[in-house]
């Protein structure tokens, strides 16, 4: 079973060790466990492009202070959708609620980072995100992987509540990228994808949504 909201809180308050009060860019301030409303408690959380998860006013962002804790990360992740909540919503579009818990969320690039492509026995293949393994997983799509030139990284389809396009961590996206074919004349970009003796054309279906998802 998932950990309760007080198991989430907990945690949280784990990581402050009595550091409360922080500004994160100068455009907005928080306190880590305020209480805007009785009962209600906010916190705030921040994802890199690695798929690590951070309380957003960590120091020190690496892989000995993110949270590890798989129950905790699937509790997260799988609750996360847009912030309509009317608070902090420029500032941390994302929003894991629990209860009366607020977790609001800001991200390096896209909430859903993939890690890992999961080959289980003869099943069809999925793509992990954010150290859920195979409970935060969604079905692997490789011609609708999206290589962007902007950047240089990959992205592919996630949960629509997680706004629809997540990110392909580097290491993983290096190991896809030597399936990929180019077109004569058209080296920054390919145009298909092989896959399992398969040659795919890509979609780049996801282009429009990504692009849309960017400030301007």
């Amino acid at each position: 079973m998932w950990p309760p909201c007080g198991a989430l809180r907990a945690l949280a308050l784990a990581r402050l060790r009595g550091v409360r009060a922080c500004s994160m860019d100068g455009s907005v301030s928080y306190t880590q466990g305020q209480s805007p409303e009785p009962r209600t408690r906010e916190y705030f959380y921040y994802v890199d492009h690695q798929g690590q998860l951070f309380l957003d006013d960590s120091k020190m962002k690496n892989f000995i202070t993110c949270f590890k804790d798989p129950q905790f990360l699937i509790t997260f992740f799988s609750r996360l959708r847009p912030n309509r909540s009317g608070r902090y919503e420029a500032s941390f579009p994302f929003l894991s609620p629990c209860g009366r818990e607020r977790n609001f969320l800001r991200c390096e690039d896209r909430p859903v980072v993939f890690t890992h492509l999961l080959l289980v026995g003869h099943g069809p293949p999925r793509l992990s995100y954010c150290g859920g393994g195979e409970a935060l997983a969604v079905p692997f799509e490789p011609a609708r992987l999206l290589p962007l030139a902007a950047n240089g990284r990959l992205y592919h389809p996630a949960p629509e509540r997680a706004g629809g396009v997540g990110l392909v961590r580097s290491t993983l996206a290096f190991e896809l990228s030597a399936c990929f074919e180019y077109g004569p004349g058209a080296p920054a970009l390919p145009s298909h994808v092989l896959w399992q003796g398969r040659r795919l054309a890509l979609t780049m279906d996801l282009a429009p949504l990504l692009l849309a998802a960017r400030p301007p």
